[in-house]
């Protein structure tokens, strides 16, 4: 493995039961904050039986913006290598850097998940060296059926010219390829970053292990 140091190159871009009272209880003096949920069983069938309704909170439906705005495109740059592995894993053995997953799902515009999107990443070292005579840091995988990607690998580092920053390039099936980035917030480089984009920033959040958890929706402009 050759790590290549980047020339100054700027890419274009959550036992008893009480008795049932005969009398009904006095109604609240307070407004009551209630939770929108389904029941197991109709209303009506559990007063007839003094059986409770069992209730279970909604899945949380994936946000994407205001679901028209696709993810916007970036340049490619000039450390694209293509054939990268199949593996959602970039973690190898003497590996330095912050440990970090990335996960989210791929949309559509109207925000329906796209099940087996191919997601293809690439980014430096911590160091900010990436690899150009092998798969370091490299690879590609598919979201699931529910549209989710998941990515385990460190924070990159920051070269010349360049914020801290990942290439993704996302393709769902029999559609074209969005090439893009992902950012970190309040990353002091951003504002002399030229190619950075905030649309394209991720969530980022501290681990208690000491690594992060970085959260992005990449939204499809399908045809």
């Amino acid at each position: 493995m050759t790590l290549v140091p980047p020339t100054l190159t700027l890419a274009a871009c959550s036992n008893q039961t009480a008795p049932i009272p005969t009398v009904p209880p006095p109604a609240p003096t307070e407004t009551a904050t209630v939770e929108v949920v389904i029941a197991t069983q109709p209303a009506d069938a559990a007063v007839a039986t003094n059986t409770p309704v069992v209730a279970k909170t909604l899945p949380p439906t994936p946000a994407c913006d205001d679901g028209d705005e696709p993810t916007p495109p970036q340049t490619e740059g000039p450390y694209f290598t293509p054939k990268s592995p199949e593996r959602n894993s970039f973690i190898e053995a003497g590996m330095s850097g912050t440990r970090m997953t990335v996960s989210g799902f791929v949309l559509a515009t109207n925000c329906q998940p796209v099940a087996r999107a191919l997601l293809d990443v690439w980014h430096c070292d911590d160091q900010g060296r990436y690899d150009n005579s092998g798969y370091w840091l490299r690879g590609h995988f598919f979201t699931d059926e529910a549209g989710r990607y998941s990515l385990e690998t460190i924070m990159p580092g920051i070269y010349v010219g360049r914020t801290r920053h990942y290439h993704v390039k996302v393709q769902a099936p029999n559609q074209t390829v969005l090439t893009t980035q992902l950012y970190f917030p309040d990353e002091p480089a951003n504002a002399r970053d030229g190619i950075y984009r905030k649309e394209c920033e991720m969530s980022v959040q501290d681990n208690a292990d000491g690594s992060k958890a970085g959260s992005f929706n990449f939204v499809l402009n399908l045809v």
